[in-house]
């Protein structure tokens, strides 16, 4: 069994991250620091850090793997950040676990389940433990809405629709973010966030049907044990409603009414962090749901715009 821990908030704890010149890196440097911790050495391939300046400019920082490793064996650090690409975070959690730290990946834990089963292992074999980010667990409006759920009727079903677009450039699909085998498809890359959440308030899948799907896009259905979710997600800019081109824009409706939840995500890393750090947090078991509706998403033959689809679905070529 993982060892049970509890720490105090008085002690410095002392970080290693690795992909500390990605896009969700400032993040989590923003939550080590706003909890008065430390990152003491990172790693990336690539040397665009100048953001440690702001944050921790007495790390260690090095492009070379073998001294980042070599820092890490010398034992200095007690916790590992995993920043990097999502098809590195399964190589990335296992190697800061059988380092002897424990670790804290961005979402998505994994890409298969697979992956999240054999961290299980891990910790058990390493008395090590590994925590996720799953932020809107943390909202305060999405708490609300679980309370809200859970005092609900249990045998009423929900109907929800899902409607997220994040404009992303040309750049994009050059990068490995546009390779689902690297990223695991735009549902991975930009939701699984909210798959997360809808699994944590609704319940387990009982189906799942892709209508459409591109390198850029994808809507579907899927049957939870308390609610009926139509999504259309995008990264194309021309998905974007007239009115705020290259913005993001999210909308949740639930039984015909808007739930509102676009503000308030300014410090959910923090408030992750601050949980995982005094011995809470979700792990493997935490993020499987999703992380399996995912994958079948990933793997499903669209079945075209029929039955119960997300009225956007109409839009995709």
């Amino acid at each position: 069994m993982v060892a049970e821990q509890s720490m105090d908030f008085m002690q410095e704890q002392r970080f290693a991250m690795m992909g500390v010149a990605g896009y969700v890196a400032p993040r989590h440097l923003q939550a080590i620091r706003a909890l008065g911790h430390r990152l003491t050495v990172a790693y990336d391939p690539f040397d665009s850090v100048g953001i440690l300046d702001r944050y921790f400019p007495e790390t260690c920082f090095s492009t070379d793997f073998d001294r980042f490793d070599a820092a890490v064996r010398g034992g200095a650090a007690d916790w590992l950040g995993v920043c990097t690409p999502n098809h590195l975070h399964f190589p990335h959690v296992a190697y800061g676990l059988e380092r002897g730290m424990d670790v804290i990946c961005e979402k998505p834990l994994g890409l298969e389940p697979a992956e999240l089963e054999e961290m299980t292992r891990l910790e058990e074999r390493t008395g090590r433990r590994v925590r996720t980010i799953l932020q809107l667990r943390y909202h305060p409006e999405i708490l609300r809405l679980k309370e809200r759920v859970a005092q609900a009727p249990q045998d009423r079903i929900h109907d929800i629709d899902l409607t997220y677009i994040t404009p992303r450039g040309r750049w994009y699909a050059a990068s490995w973010k546009g390779d689902a085998a690297r990223s695991g498809g735009v549902a991975t890359n930009i939701g699984v966030h909210f798959y997360d959440m809808l699994h944590w308030i609704f319940g387990e899948l009982e189906r799942s049907v892709v209508h459409r799907a591109s390198p850029g896009s994808v809507a579907g259905f899927l049957q939870l044990r308390r609610a009926r979710v139509r999504y259309f997600l995008s990264i194309d800019p021309a998905c974007c409603p007239p009115q705020a081109p290259m913005t993001a824009y999210r909308k949740l409706e639930i039984d015909g009414e808007e739930f509102v939840f676009s503000d308030g995500f300014t410090d959910l890393h923090t408030e992750c962090y601050r949980d995982i750090l005094a011995g809470g947090g979700y792990g493997p078991a935490d993020a499987r749901a999703a992380i399996a509706t995912l994958a079948g998403i990933r793997r499903a033959t669209p079945v075209g715009p029929v039955g119960d689809c997300h009225p956007w679905a109409l839009r995709m070529a």
